[in-house]
């Protein structure tokens, strides 16, 4: 690799809120990269395999981008002496969990979860299952220009496929339900955005007893996340008011977040859903320490609501590998993000929008409520988010930028607040206006515009 790489010399950190993201071969995502990280990754992690031969376990979503990394991260591993494991396509939290039980040293899912197939990714777990802590992902790449100590020869390690690696996964992701428990009788429009859980989704959907109606189940690797999924719910909406569904669900490109439609074709925010968990596991006394994990973009409703309850919320940055590290340093068992993304770890060991879809239907049914009553606990705070593309977040240093947010949520007190932040995994900033005041939302939207527009220009 080019030895003026920004990444290789560390003068630009490779790893976003959500592992390795950018354009297929561009400087982060390209083969040759792809083989330099896996030897990397597997420098750091093969010391870690005690006195057992060390292997890894490499899952994909289905981008046409997938069969160049796959053999390229096959590749660097075994010129490390580590014994590869292939999945295929499989949804990132599937990768998570199957790392864990087949005593793996580390997983990797090769995906860029809800951005256009131009984009890939590439996402780090642990032995546990785990997304990797800041501190070890900067120690690997620190070792992208130190380089690996490549294997003899004759220890070269091996590459094979899982034949059953879906199969392990549905099993998994049934046993979330209790004993003789089914979801017979609910019908169920489930789309899932042409990408890793096009299987695993429908399968398991039907073998739990649902009436199933599959939408955006047929990937070309071009088409995943394309109008479709829980970045373009909508359809996936119409269809289950036009079949009268019970409920509509619609998964991201690798299945670890989840959008929910009401059987009126009317789009459930994410916050809600993570209300009704919350209820239900303060009910049964199975929400640890009566606190759940939020972010900072969590609907001030939600938290007003949980406050009613007796529970707590606690905020973290965007992503939810903040909002997991604040769980597991805390004994906190439920969190999760506006966007989809739910963590509940008594189950898993990351966001998981199959599972999640699975334990709401459950108590959907246990209700015997409309979706539309009982997915909606509380009534949500007004809010917008307006994307400011292809923008330095730099201008978010800027002292007159930041004074003139600060001045804006000064002047709306109690009325609500506004939000500006860099995405982690997108080159945009995002605007977030929330309140009560349907009017203050779009004139400070404006206003906040205008401010980083006239910045960026000087």
């Amino acid at each position: 690799m080019n030895s003026k790489n920004k990444y290789f010399n560390n003068t630009e950190r490779l790893f976003g809120t959500d592992g390795i993201r950018g354009k297929v071969n561009g400087e982060k995502i390209n083969a040759l990269m792809a083989v330099n990280i896996a030897m990397a990754a597997g420098e750091y992690f093969y010391g870690k395999a005690g006195t057992k031969r060390p292997r890894v376990l490499i899952g994909k979503d289905t981008r046409l981008s997938g069969y160049m990394l796959e053999p390229a991260l096959v590749a660097g591993f075994t010129s490390l002496g580590i014994d590869s494991i292939t999945t295929g396509p499989l949804p990132t939290p599937g990768i998570a969990h199957l790392t864990n039980v087949l005593r793996c040293d580390l997983g990797v899912m090769i995906s860029a979860s809800h951005n256009p197939y131009q984009d890939n990714g590439i996402k780090l777990f642990n032995a546990d299952g785990y997304k990797l802590s800041d501190d070890v992902e900067n120690k690997i790449q620190s070792l992208l220009k130190k380089g690996p100590r490549l294997s003899n020869s004759e220890n070269l390690g091996r590459a094979r496929r899982m034949e059953d690696a879906i199969g392990r996964y549905i099993e998994f992701i049934k046993s979330i339900l209790d004993k003789n428990e089914d979801l017979s009788g609910i019908k169920v429009v489930l789309d899932c955005a042409n990408g890793a859980g096009y299987k695993v989704g429908p399968e398991a959907m039907f073998e739990l007893g649902c009436d199933v109606i599959s939408m955006s189940i047929s990937p070309d690797g071009k088409n995943i996340n394309d109008k479709c999924g829980a970045i373009f719910p909508k359809k996936m909406a119409e269809m289950t008011y036009k079949s009268k569904a019970n409920i509509g669900i619609a998964l991201d490109g690798d299945a670890d977040r989840v959008i929910f439609s009401d059987e009126k074709g009317e789009l459930i925010d994410g916050d809600q859903i993570i209300g009704v968990l919350a209820n239900n596991m303060k009910t049964s006394n199975q929400l640890n320490n009566n606190t759940v994990v939020g972010t900072i973009m969590t609907n001030l409703s939600l938290e007003q609501y949980l406050n009613s309850l007796g529970i707590n919320l606690n905020r973290v940055n965007v992503g939810d590998r903040y909002i997991l590290d604040e769980m597991i340093n805390n004994d906190y068992n439920l969190g999760g993000e506006p966007s989809g993304h739910v963590l509940l770890t008594n189950h898993s060991k990351t966001g998981d929008g199959l599972l999640t879809a699975i334990k709401v239907i459950s108590l959907l049914k246990k209700s015997g409520l409309q979706a539309s009553e009982f997915l909606r606990p509380f009534k949500m705070t007004p809010y917008k988010i307006k994307n400011i593309n292809q923008v330095d977040n730099k201008i978010l240093d800027n002292s007159i930028v930041k004074n003139k947010i600060k001045d804006f949520n000064k002047q709306l007190s109690d009325n609500g607040r506004i939000l500006v932040r860099p995405s982690g995994t997108e080159p945009l900033i995002r605007i977030l206006v929330e309140s009560k005041e349907k009017s203050l939302i779009d004139k400070y939207l404006t206003k906040v515009s205008e401010i980083l527009d006239q910045n960026i220009k000087k």
